[in-house]
């Protein structure tokens, strides 16, 4: 593989300027200062909306009947993960609410679109709620979709200036950084306020498996039972946030139904084909999954959006961080980390020097700095390992070119790279926490971030099953100190005495990043 995970699918996710655009940044801070200046964007109060209650729908009504109590469905892989997406939108009969950070309209989003347009055309309630963080060049194809008489679409904590080009919109914005550094990255879909997904996937094709080039080892939960209504009730308070806006508030331009309608109908039969399902099988395929789920107590951990400025001390999103040390500080065996950015803060690193301590066996799974597509976090997380490594924790970063690849991603694989983007805690043997925080600086004070801490032996013991492929040396660089105190890593009939970076070129920018004052923002 010839190319590294961050040239391929990541560099949208990295704050990286195009060298073509530097040139230009002495005007566009001129045009920035002088036109942000004069304006800002103010939080709009809108009549607050709420989702109905539970739907009596037959088929819900059926599963209900089945169990009543909370009950899960493990989303491992990515097909998986987009036919049950798929099957759960079409079986709504009176509302979907979805909250993400990031949708693609390439196969996966487009099918993704489609089918939720659909659900609109039916009579389905859609709302939609959007960090706008990667909203760019879309504006006239989302003011369209939201003109549907059953969809509304939001866009939480917006951008005023809306240049059609990533790093002229920062610019223009740039007298408003600190509110727009605080982000929305959470990701949940409801259908009837009864059936819920969390967890930690985007909707592009990389996250499903789709892509190309590089994708995602990615993990989320299908819920269904009393949780699902707490779910709900976050949307609720994030929909209803006072900065988030309908998108005909964040920009006055004209609908485009042309692009409206290429983004419902990019389709590529040869890497994914989602197959219709009659009435009859889809109640078949509901009553199966139900009654083979796994059962547990649930509960939500979830930020609370900003009620006023997102910048204030009483408005920072750090309630999830806080229930995830204390969840760490009771461990009595054994915890499993597993993160795709991990840039351990000071409470973080204390509860894992803690639990060490007690004779907790702590294993950590994170990026290598190939498969890492944000290599600034990379260089953040590389500064830990030697402390990571001295408190008692064993360090596992994922091979790019890992030999189990195949099961995250569509064939052929032999010339796909993979990465990690899973978000996951496994606790002794009764606790699983699948959600969207990642352990770093940005998740745990900077965005909003949600999840769902299971109690259940049976669902820990299958997480814990299905991870010890990617920790395994066949998957992931075993990091460890040699004889004379040198971190190596290790893998299968391999023992690296540096990282094992793509090139020379990357160790170099690897070396700059570590050495900037960014750990913060990371």
């Amino acid at each position: 593989m010839k190319k590294s995970f961050q040239k391929k699918c990541g560099l949208r996710h990295d704050r990286i300027y195009q060298l073509s655009t530097l040139k230009w940044l002495p005007i566009f801070v001129f045009m920035a200062l002088f036109v942000s200046a004069c304006t800002t964007l103010q939080p709009v109060q809108l009549p607050d909306e709420h989702t109905s209650a539970p739907s009596d729908a037959p088929l819900w009504q059926s599963l209900a009947e089945i169990r009543s109590d909370n009950w899960f469905v493990l989303l491992n892989d990515g097909k998986n993960a987009l036919d049950w997406r798929l099957t759960v939108i079409d079986s709504a009969v009176d509302s979907i609410d979805l909250q993400t950070f990031l949708w693609d309209f390439d196969t996966a989003g487009s099918l993704i679109l489609d089918h939720l347009a659909s659900a609109a055309d039916r009579g389905v309630l859609v709302r939609i709620l959007i960090d706008d963080t990667f909203l760019i060049s879309e504006d006239r194809m989302l003011v369209a979709l939201a003109e549907h008489p059953n969809i509304e679409y939001r866009v939480f904590n917006p951008f005023k200036h809306r240049a059609n080009e990533f790093v002229s919109r920062q610019l223009l914005n740039i007298t408003e950084f600190n509110r727009l550094d605080h982000r929305m990255h959470n990701k949940a879909m409801i259908v009837d306020n009864r059936i819920a997904i969390v967890g930690g996937r985007n909707l592009a094709d990389e996250y499903f498996g789709l892509h190309s080039e590089a994708n995602f080892r990615d993990l989320e939960l299908l819920a269904g039972g009393p949780i699902v209504q707490e779910i709900s009730t976050s949307f609720d308070d994030y929909f209803n946030d006072d900065w988030s806006l309908p998108i005909d508030m964040v920009t006055h331009i004209e609908p485009n139904y042309v692009d409206l309608y290429a983004a419902r109908h990019v389709r590529d039969p040869g890497v994914y084909e989602y197959e219709e399902k009659s009435e009859e099988a889809k109640w078949e395929l509901w009553e199966k999954a139900v009654r083979e789920a796994f059962q547990g107590d649930a509960f939500l951990f979830v930020d609370k959006p900003p009620v006023e400025n997102p910048v204030a001390d009483e408005s920072a999103p750090v309630q999830l961080a806080k229930r995830l040390i204390e969840l760490l500080d009771k461990a009595e065996e054994e915890i499993l980390i597993i993160s795709a950015y991990l840039i351990p803060s000071i409470n973080l690193e204390g509860a894992i020097e803690r639990a060490v301590q007690r004779g907790v066996d702590v294993r950590i799974l994170t990026n290598s700095i190939r498969s890492n597509n944000h290599l600034a976090a990379h260089s953040a997380y590389r500064k830990h390992i030697n402390e990571l490594l001295a408190d008692g924790a064993k360090l596992h970063e994922v091979r790019v070119d890992a030999r189990d690849r195949d099961f995250y991603m569509f064939p052929p694989t032999d010339k796909k790279s993979l990465a990690l983007h899973a978000k996951a805690l496994v606790i002794d043997k009764d606790k699983v926490f699948i959600g969207s925080a990642n352990l770093d600086p940005r998740s745990l004070r900077l965005n909003t971030e949600m999840g769902l801490l299971v109690y259940s032996e049976a669902l820990n013991a299958k997480v814990r099953s299905m991870v010890e492929r990617d920790f395994s040396q066949a998957n992931a660089w075993h990091l460890r100190f040699d004889e004379e105190g040198y971190v190596i890593w290790v893998s299968e009939n391999v023992v690296l005495t540096s990282q094992p970076a793509e090139s020379f070129m990357q160790r170099i920018e690897d070396w700059f990043f570590m050495h900037l004052p960014i750990e913060d923002e990371m």
